[in-house]
């Protein structure tokens, strides 16, 4: 018995041998006295098994069924080993048509000897920034190298972009390494599904920021255009404020993004055998609803902020673009294009003209002149061009072209035998025998 039920038999002895009343017992035990009375009429007929819980001893009837408890450790070690509790009491719900709280998936482990693979560091103290109240006022962007794929894959990068109002992650690509074009398709899925916010909130990356004035040329410091890079020029005309954070702790919203997607997304990717770019991209395409609806929050006042997108095709906003000098020819070299300009009805010749060359995201180039765009072909092949193309490959058999590519090795030519002296050169001769041809001091 516990000390509460022998604190019962105690004081209802009490009220049978006339010690106490049984309003006072009522009191003392924080039982009505109705209550006491029925205590008292089992405790005369059946003892002190009258305080006693009847269900003491029974299995209780949400008990969950062993069979289960041994499917859940199973599943735990199985598909789902490296998942947090709460994530994968999610995936029991969605997966496998077990629901139970987190709690419950937390006691049966733990009786398992199964312990969260996460362990939270100690909180530190820092002062929380507001929220923004609007969806669309501020947007922070970032990149996270990570084994997205596994332990044994190599190092990806995942580009990110989340509201700082609600929370909401609103898109996000796999790319081999943190570059622009992975931040132009990111900003350009936000401009085509939400519109365009009113700023970005980035770090100081070498995509976003140049130093000062570094390698402008002297025609932007004469046409006094800043030297921005291709994301910044972007920004720019989109009409988007470009914020630089102080240190990675005041972009905290999306850093925690990534500490949560390290978790969560690599044991998803891991759960569905995804191991490829292409695969993972379409993957967040379901993921990431699923977790916006999971962790987002509402605004604190209703309607967004994102501005439409401009009228101009996103095809020449989205661009690399950059600058060149037609030639005499109406030619202009672009890595290794060589691209004809066209004649038309505004002008026959564009020679020395200055023109900006468009480079998109499926690799096809445009030229622009003050904002209209040239018809273009391409260009013959120089001559120059011509004989290192004829002399890479004269062969056609592949045993000809790598016989023909193969470095020669260059002769040297063999230098003339070295010059000895002569045994009776001066410079043979012995100290001794110089010694003695030495004439003393004293005969001097």
């Amino acid at each position: 018995m516990s000390q509460e039920e022998q604190k019962r038999v105690y004081l209802l002895n009490q009220v049978l041998e006339g010690k106490l009343i049984a309003r006072k017992a009522a009191e003392l035990l924080k039982r009505s006295l109705r209550q006491i009375r029925r205590w008292i009429a089992d405790y005369r007929r059946l003892g002190a098994a009258a305080v006693v819980h009847g269900n003491r001893g029974r299995r209780p009837v949400n008990r969950l069924p062993q069979k289960t408890v041994k499917r859940i450790v199973k599943l735990a070690t199985g598909p789902y080993s490296g998942f947090n509790q709460q994530h994968f009491s999610e995936m029991l719900a969605e997966r496998e048509g077990i629901v139970l709280s987190r709690s419950s998936v937390r006691r049966i482990l733990a009786q398992a000897g199964i312990a969260s693979p996460r362990r939270r560091r100690p909180a530190q103290h820092r002062s929380r920034r507001e929220r923004y109240s609007q969806e669309g006022m501020l947007v922070q962007i970032d990149g996270s190298p990570h084994r997205w794929f596994g332990p044994r894959a190599a190092k990806q990068t995942l580009l990110a972009a989340i509201d700082d109002a609600t929370g909401k992650v609103l898109g996000a690509v796999f790319r081999p390494q943190e570059d622009a074009q992975g931040y132009f398709l990111l900003l350009r899925m936000i401009v085509e599904q939400y519109g365009c916010p009113l700023a970005v909130y980035r770090d100081r990356h070498g995509i976003f920021q140049r130093g000062r004035n570094r390698n402008q040329t002297i025609a932007d410091q004469l046409e006094d255009q800043p030297n921005h890079t291709q994301f910044g020029r972007l920004l720019k005309e989109l009409n988007i404020e470009s914020i630089p954070a102080q240190s990675p702790q005041a972009k905290g919203r999306i850093e925690r993004l990534f500490g949560t997607f390290q978790d969560r997304l690599v044991s998803e990717l891991r759960l569905d055998g995804i191991v490829e770019f292409r695969q993972a991209n379409a993957m967040l395409s379901e993921f990431l609803p699923r977790y916006n609806r999971r962790f987002a929050v509402p605004p604190r006042h209703n309607g967004g902020v994102y501005r439409p997108a401009p009228s101009v095709e996103l095809n020449t906003i989205f661009a690399f673009k950059y600058r060149r000098t037609v030639g005499m020819d109406n030619t202009l070299r672009f890595q290794q294009h060589r691209i004809q300009i066209e004649p038309d009805r505004h002008r026959s010749s564009y020679a020395r003209a200055r023109v900006e060359v468009h480079q998109r995201m499926d690799g096809s180039l445009a030229v622009f002149y003050r904002d209209r765009c040239l018809a273009t072909t391409d260009a013959p092949a120089e001559a120059p061009i011509l004989r290192v193309q004829h002399t890479r490959h004269p062969a056609s058999s592949p045993a000809e072209r790598w016989i023909a590519d193969r470095p020669t090795r260059v002769s040297k030519k063999k230098s003339a035998p070295r010059w000895k002296p002569p045994a009776a050169h001066p410079w043979r001769r012995s100290l001794k025998s110089w010694q003695k041809r030495l004439i003393p001091i004293s005969d001097l």
